[in-house]
């Protein structure tokens, strides 16, 4: 990583203080989507960085946290898109809605009042995260900045740059593509699964 010189944003800096609240779940995003904590560790920087450089485009009042989100994203985007000019696409068109919660159903397993919690508990935080960073990369950050990071559909929007009907596409396709790999880390594990159980969809 690079040193940041005394030009540089510093932690008397009240802009770059406030700014430093929101490193850990910066750093947490950015190791989902890079896989790599070197480069995790490299994207926050430039993050950072890019946030200095550019505060006065940011309106004093707004959201600080959804700004430097969509610095992170962008970064990323940008350095994806010299490794690879198209993103890597899944074809989810078979793939049912709920489909975890109807695998594990059909399995037997009793899923009592709070059915997703129940699902939920069947992995471990490692499995969860396996599965989700191996999402393609359009699907993997709208289900980072929803489901992990809490930000609404018109946030995701303006920090990615999209229009709200694709988030929600994309986020829809993506959280139904995380089921289905859980749902293969279940069947692996044998929590209840009939082995007869057929996996519909492709991955």
């Amino acid at each position: 990583m690079q040193n940041i010189d005394a030009a540089e944003p510093t932690t008397d800096d009240p802009f770059f203080a406030e700014a430093m609240v929101h490193v850990d779940a910066l750093y947490r995003t950015a190791l989902r989507l890079t896989r790599n904590s070197a480069d995790a560790e490299d994207l926050v920087q430039e993050t950072y960085l890019k946030a200095h450089r550019f505060r006065n485009s940011f309106t004093p009042g707004t959201n600080l946290r959804a700004w430097l989100f969509r610095i992170l994203t962008n970064s990323f985007i940008n350095e994806y898109r010299k490794r690879s000019r198209q993103p890597e696409t899944t074809d989810t068109g078979d793939l049912e809605d709920y489909y975890l919660f109807h695998r594990v159903k059909e399995s037997g397993e009793d899923l009592g009042i709070d059915p997703e919690a129940t699902v939920m508990r069947m992995f471990l935080d490692e499995e969860v995260r396996q599965a989700l960073e191996e999402l393609p990369e359009q699907y993997r950050v709208a289900v980072l900045l929803a489901d992990v990071e809490g930000f609404s559909y018109k946030e995701i929007a303006e920090i990615t740059d999209t229009q709200m009907g694709t988030v929600m596409s994309r986020l829809h396709r993506g959280r139904r593509l995380l089921q289905k790999k859980l749902w293969e880390y279940a069947q692996s594990r044998g929590y209840g699964v009939d082995a007869d159980t057929q996996v519909r969809g492709t991955a």
